[in-house]
């Protein structure tokens, strides 16, 4: 396959994040700068394997960096796990004269391009996009920030109702098996306790610390809940109640009001960084990497590591949440 880079095509894949919209514009502009001709794909690799191309300008991305969501839509496309897929989508990459592709996405729009990439030698510079800060390699990943945000602040919310009705809130916050949301998500709003997958779960650990602070005078309090916990949020709250009858003890999911919004200005930020990474990185012969940040300055990681290592949580900040937890 050739090297020359003239024509890179964009999309989205996986669930949206906010600052999805900020790294097409960054995308597409940084294409503009340096004379290349940039490509929306729709609705993430079905796009690829459904044809659903045009041509991107500089002024087909104005006036989206501060909204949410995707401009290029996306979906979870099962087809493009099939080698037929694949095949179908790569006829398409090249009718349409493509010499590269950036995809905007989570571990398995990574999985996807890693094998896309293995197959027919297409250049593929990926940029994390994921609200779950799950990916390794990268500091933090597009959409974390935002998220993190309308975590603490709805947090703030329900503590105004716990309060005033001495309540016990079991908040039920996204990230799959990660717990990134929920750990600084807690700390940040003051939670009493935060439950993360990533550390094993014990109850009598929980009831003592409620019992902790019911002998502190608490009147009211809020535990964090990773949506990977182990039995899940409801499961959890139910164990509590039937030991503490006598609580007044409500749960709330926060569910999918935490991918939506305007992205953060250090969303915007990381964005635009990256999206300007992938397409200079295309140029200077990437591939098969992600874009990401570390210490500030951009980095580019395998596909392979990205997929297959762990972005671990800091045991630093588990141990903050215990001494705060009093």
């Amino acid at each position: 396959m050739t090297t020359t880079i003239r024509k890179i095509g964009l999309l989205t894949s996986g669930g949206d994040a906010p600052g999805m919209n900020a790294a097409i514009r960054a995308v597409v502009r940084a294409c503009a700068y340096h004379g290349l001709t940039a490509v929306g794909i729709e609705q993430g690799y079905q796009g690829l394997i459904d044809n659903q191309m045009y041509e991107m300008g500089a002024r087909d991305v104005k006036n989206i960096i501060h909204r949410g969501g995707t401009i290029l839509k996306t979906v979870r496309c099962k087809g493009f796990y099939e080698a037929a897929g694949r095949a179908q989508a790569y006829q398409y990459f090249v009718q349409n004269q493509l010499d590269a592709l950036v995809v905007i996405g989570g571990d398995g729009t990574f999985t996807g391009a890693m094998l896309f990439a293995e197959e027919f030698g297409v250049p593929i510079v990926g940029l994390p996009g994921t609200i779950d800060n799950d990916i390794f390699g990268t500091d933090t990943t597009i959409g974390y920030d935002t998220a993190l945000n309308t975590v603490v602040d709805a947090i703030d919310k329900i503590r105004d109702t716990a309060t005033s009705h001495n309540r016990l809130f079991f908040v039920e916050v996204m990230g799959r098996d990660s717990g990134f949301l929920a750990l600084n998500g807690g700390i940040g709003a003051g939670a009493q306790d935060i439950l993360i997958p990533e550390e094993h779960f014990d109850l009598n650990k929980l009831f003592a610390s409620l019992d902790r602070g019911y002998q502190a005078g608490k009147s009211s309090s809020i535990i964090v809940v990773a949506e990977g916990e182990e039995g899940g949020v409801y499961e959890i709250a139910k164990r509590v109640r039937e030991h503490y009858p006598n609580y007044d003890l409500r749960v709330t999911v926060l569910g999918h009001l935490q991918r939506g919004g305007a992205p953060s200005c250090a969303d915007r930020v990381l964005a635009s960084r990256l999206g300007v990474a992938a397409v200079e990185g295309l140029l200077a012969g990437q591939s098969a990497v992600m874009a990401g940040m570390r210490d500030g300055r951009i980095v580019f990681v395998p596909f392979s590591d990205a997929v297959k290592k762990e972005h671990v949580i800091d045991n630093e900040l588990i141990r903050i949440s215990d001494i705060l937890a009093i």
